[in-house]
């Protein structure tokens, strides 16, 4: 199949590439510069020069000859305001879906994100798709959430919608934890016992390609890899092989970090701050509380099973940071961020 792909040039864009190819697809990647070009060339897709800002280009042509779309550009950070994200994330992807119909696409597979039921409250430990996702604590959150509501609520005869929603995404080209891993900088709350959720690139990537073949249209399915764990325990090694020890890292007890996260939060929100503070009610939402997903679901539905187990990732990160500078080899974007 013919599939048209957007952010081939970030982090997950470029195992998708890989994935999509090995499993027989012919990819066609927009790429917006020339930079990009070159990296969505190298990793094996068609380059497709455009923007989804301007529909008059080229890249509709492209579009009217696949079958299938994966949307997988996002502009993904955890501070700014929400129109920043309407403009950046959300009208692109409503265009990019209403151009895809009109071009007689069969299926749209969304990148949506496991931050859209991240929401300040407590709620259930495990989250599955029936659970009520509440008011996003972010603007990427609320967006993407937005998006998936509108795109779903938009008649596409003949044109299948499947919604992918995964949480942290790390593996080999993973640029996320880079200035954590420069500055070693990190600090756990409660020790690092709260549990987390997480997704492989390779897995989410084996998921994308599942959900071209299967999955209900309109099907919301999150996307991990089936193996929650303690903070402490995931990001340790993690950052570990991204070159950084925080094994003794200092801890704040989540009584103390709460209304501490609270102030700081309001404070340079009042203020319109371009970054966020150290501390703010997001962080204290993914580390300071239990949190997985329950992906049965997409195991029944779309067929997907985990492929990649946490210590095979974990040596695919260290043999990419054993390369010399300038290689990039399987598996690795030079550049590019997570989605």
């Amino acid at each position: 199949m013919d599939v048209f792909l957007t952010g081939g040039s970030g982090f997950a864009g470029h195992h998708l590439i890989s994935r999509l190819i090995a499993d027989g697809h012919t990819v066609w990647a927009l790429a917006r510069s020339p930079e990009s070009a070159r990296r969505v060339s190298e990793a094996g897709a068609k380059a497709v020069r455009g923007d989804l800002a301007r529909p008059d280009e080229p890249w509709l042509t492209v579009l009217g000859r696949c079958g299938a779309v994966v949307h997988a550009a996002a502009r993904m950070e955890f501070w700014g305001p929400d129109a920043g994200f309407e403009r950046d994330n959300h009208r692109p992807t409503v265009a990019l879906f209403e151009a895809a119909a009109s071009a007689g696409v069969e299926r749209f597979v969304l990148i949506s994100a496991a931050a859209v039921s991240t929401d300040g409250r407590r709620g259930p430990a495990v989250v599955d798709e029936a659970t009520a996702t509440g008011r996003p604590l972010i603007a990427y959150g609320r967006v993407k959430l937005a998006t998936e509501r509108a795109l779903a609520e938009t008649a596409t005869p003949g044109m299948t919608l499947v919604i992918l929603r995964p949480p942290f995404i790390w593996g080999p080209g993973m640029t996320t934890l880079d200035d954590v891993a420069s500055s070693g900088r990190f600090a756990f709350i409660d020790k690092g016992r709260h549990v987390m959720d997480f997704v492989h690139v390779g897995n989410l990537a084996a998921a994308t390609s599942a959900a071209l073949r299967r999955g209900r249209d309109r099907g919301v399915y999150y996307v991990t890899d089936g193996a929650p764990m303690p903070i402490r325990d995931f990001f340790t090694p993690v950052l570990g092989a991204l070159g950084a020890d925080v094994s003794r890292a200092p801890s704040v007890p989540l009584a103390v970090a709460s209304p501490i996260a609270r102030v700081l939060d309001l404070g340079a929100r009042a203020l319109r701050r371009p970054t966020p503070p150290p501390l703010h009610n997001w962080l204290i939402a993914i580390m300071g509380r239990d949190r997985s997903y329950d992906i049965g679901k997409a195991r029944t539905e779309l067929g997907y099973r985990p492929e990649v187990a946490f210590a095979a990732g974990l040596e695919q990160m260290r043999a990419v940071r054993a390369r010399p500078a300038g290689i990039a080899g399987p598996g690795r974007a030079p550049g590019g961020s997570a989605t």
